[in-house]
């Protein structure tokens, strides 16, 4: 296939425990990678003309796309759903994957064709405009604290009786009750116990409010939510595996304590792609939520896996920003048209596939600077493309209108980011 995508064999950096703490080195894969030769461009005129249309870009090489341009392979993709869903099933529990990684709702549909309960979102915003696309079952993991988010929650959950919201506090859950019944409806909630400090309620205090929110009449306590994602980048599979469980172990007695004052336990919802494999292992737990996968990244790819300690390969990078070289007259160095607008991040370095030695630098807005550390594969001229694994998928698909779906490396379909920008 021709984004294959070899990891080298020696080690990534082990330095990441959260989203916060990057990379400060970081190796590239592929080995094994075509790298097209010079292919003429469209213009960007040419290619908004081309999705103009009812196919949009269909049918143009990717190579040919103007960039940075946001590319997906499909295969890839779907491997990743289908690798996913197939270790849920083996450990016992469901998937609800989390959209704030790839913000649409084709992808959404895929996820959920494919067998997911439900879909995440982080912001209310997410959660609107997926809905307005079909995508119904949508669990937010964010609790909504201002009156206009709280109007706004009621609102969605009018249109979808599917809509789940969290809460974490007494005065919420108070304000959300009385939102609901002005709405006429009765909402959904769970009630987000924290793992760490970021968000939730501290364990010792989540039953009482549990009890409370069971008692308010126009609020349905569905269960609880629990995400640990400083767990996510621990390098090491066993040194995860036992922060993981370590940290959630609170949480565990807090649903054993729910379950036996007779309150809701239907949902026990966490996790995330570094422990897909680890929350099974926590006694009751019902489903988690998976974001990352399907892209994958190089802050992911650094942690290694169960089997594989120095490169995180259970699932395959599909996501790529195609860029264009805009300069190679200074010696060892090359200058492209994706920067920090393209990448967002700049720790840990994107990966330039097909040249494991180079050094891939986005801390100028609009220029990305790759320099070498060993010999590249090739000689690079002006108007030449590169492929790239973006550092944090996430934030990085917030930046694109749309994302090029990629089969046999030409453009399949091309997916709209449903929810671009909704962050409120």
């Amino acid at each position: 296939m021709p984004l294959s995508t070899t990891m080298p064999n020696r080690s990534l950096s082990h330095h990441i425990s959260s989203r916060r703490a990057f990379l400060s080195t970081s190796a590239v894969a592929a080995a094994h990678v075509w790298i097209p030769r010079p292919v003429k461009g469209y213009s960007a005129e040419e290619v908004a003309a081309q999705m103009s249309g009812s196919n949009g870009a269909i049918g143009i090489s990717k190579w040919e796309l103007d960039t940075p341009a946001l590319c997906v392979d499909l295969d890839r993709m779907e491997q990743n759903i289908a690798r996913m869903q197939a270790a849920a099933k083996q450990f016992g529990i469901a998937t609800r994957p989390h959209a704030k990684t790839h913000k649409s709702a084709d992808i959404a549909k895929k996820q959920l064709a494919a067998g997911a309960i439900g879909i995440c979102t982080a912001k209310l915003g997410e959660a609107e405009a997926l809905i307005a696309h079909g995508i119904e079952r949508i669990c937010m993991t964010t609790c909504n604290v201002s009156p206009a988010k709280i109007r706004r929650a009621m609102q969605l959950r009018k249109t979808s009786p599917h809509f789940i919201q969290a809460v974490d506090e007494e005065q919420n859950a108070r304000a959300l009750s009385a939102a609901a019944r002005e709405a006429g409806v009765v909402a959904d909630v769970m009630i987000d116990v924290a793992v760490g400090t970021r968000s939730g309620i501290p364990a010792e205090s989540a039953l009482a409010l549990a009890k409370m929110v069971d008692r308010l009449p126009n609020l349905k306590l569905r269960g609880l939510l629990s995400y640990d994602g400083g767990a996510q980048h621990i390098a090491g599979f066993d040194a995860r595996k036992q922060r993981t469980l370590e940290n959630i172990a609170a949480n565990a007695r807090v649903f054993e304590d729910m379950k036996k004052a007779g309150l809701s336990t239907e949902i026990f919802s966490g996790g995330g792609t570094g422990t897909y494999n680890i929350q099974h292992l926590v006694p009751g737990f019902t489903d988690i939520q998976v974001g990352s996968y399907v892209f994958m990244d190089m802050q992911y790819l650094a942690i290694g896996g169960e089997k594989n300690q120095a490169v995180y390969d259970d699932f395959a990078s599909s996501l790529t920003v195609v860029a264009t070289v805009l300069n190679n007259r200074f010696p060892g160095r090359l200058t492209t048209d994706a920067g920090a607008k393209a990448l967002t991040l700049n720790m840990p370095r994107a990966g330039v596939i097909g040249e494991p030695t180079a050094d891939y630098n986005a801390g100028s807005d609009e220029f990305g600077v790759i320099t070498f550390k060993g010999e590249p594969s090739r000689s690079y001229k002006i108007g030449d493309r590169l492929e790239l694994i973006v550092p944090h998928c996430d934030p990085v698909v917030n930046l694109y209108d749309v994302m090029y779906g990629i089969r046999n490396d030409r453009v399949a379909q091309v997916l709209p980011v449903t929810a671009r920008g909704r962050s409120q």
